[in-house]
């Protein structure tokens, strides 16, 4: 899944710096299972106040599954998400998605070791 970039965005490219907020809204709407589920986390993180939300649901399908590996291995992207929602992201597997309140560097620090990786592999995510 690549992103659908508008001639004015390619542009903008070309002639030098993209500007934030027309990067985050081209990865909106090209990926918009991605976005979808950072902004439910985000919206649950600010609703409980908790350090992080996260995601343990498996995507409905592999187009899906897609839109979130693109979006969070892309460091542009995943940058850009960062700033626009004032959040850390981290991902494990193929749809463990968590949003992380930047204060939260204990708990990051947590979720994104070698253990946290091992402890949340199952059998069902074999194929992930």
């Amino acid at each position: 899944m690549s992103l659908t970039v508008s001639k004015d965005l390619l542009d903008q490219a070309k002639a030098g710096e993209v500007d934030d907020a027309a990067f985050v809204a081209c990865v909106r709407d090209s990926l918009p299972y991605a976005w979808s589920v950072i902004t439910e986390l985000v919206r649950q993180r600010d609703d409980t106040g908790a350090e992080f939300a996260d995601n343990t649901v498996p995507p409905p399908d592999e187009a899906a599954r897609g839109q979130l590996l693109r979006c969070l291995a892309s460091d542009s992207m995943r940058g850009a998400l960062e700033r626009h929602f004032g959040m850390r992201l981290a991902f494990q597997n193929c749809h463990r998605v968590a949003v992380f309140d930047p204060s939260a560097t204990k708990a990051h620090a947590e979720f994104v070791t070698a253990r946290s990786q091992i402890l949340n592999q199952t059998p069902e995510l074999v194929d992930c």
